[in-house]
């Protein structure tokens, strides 16, 4: 049995990480497309109050599992070279990176379309939670949308 990959990271995901991993690929020479996905922390102003903050929590294990599931489903369905999703835990700031979705193909449409129904399945499938922070400090659970 493979052991799954662990998509988490602690706290924002810092643009030198991001950098680094597009880097990585240039020696990919079989690579012609990327596509990238940034989720970055909004300041939603709900009920008057806006958010500062959201901390994101999760069933870490099950969440790897479903992810290691889709992540075959997306290689068996595109032809991908390479895919890499990570995901904020931990409290992210308004203007932060929480979520970063890279996928890699010969041809763009493979990799634009893979990226895009990986990032649907993520909110959709992952057991991630997001509670918002207000300025206020008081906090709801995010609603995903």
């Amino acid at each position: 049995m493979k052991k799954e990959k662990n998509i988490f990271i602690n706290g924002a995901i810092n643009a030198s990480f991001i950098g680094k991993s597009i880097e990585s690929h240039q020696s990919k020479t079989s690579i012609g497309a990327h596509s990238i996905f940034l989720g970055q922390v909004r300041a939603d102003v709900i009920d008057g109050k806006e958010v500062n903050a959201i901390e994101y929590t999760s069933y870490e294990d099950m969440a790897n599992e479903q992810m290691s599931i889709i992540r075959e489903e997306i290689f068996a369905k595109y032809n991908l070279t390479c895919m890499h999703v990570y995901h904020s835990l931990g409290k992210v700031s308004v203007g932060e990176i929480c979520l970063f979705v890279f996928t890699s193909s010969k041809n763009r449409k493979a990799a634009i379309d893979a990226c895009n129904e990986l990032v649907e399945r993520i909110k959709k499938e992952l057991p991630i939670w997001g509670k918002e922070i207000f300025s206020d400090e008081t906090s709801q659970w995010k609603i995903n949308n």
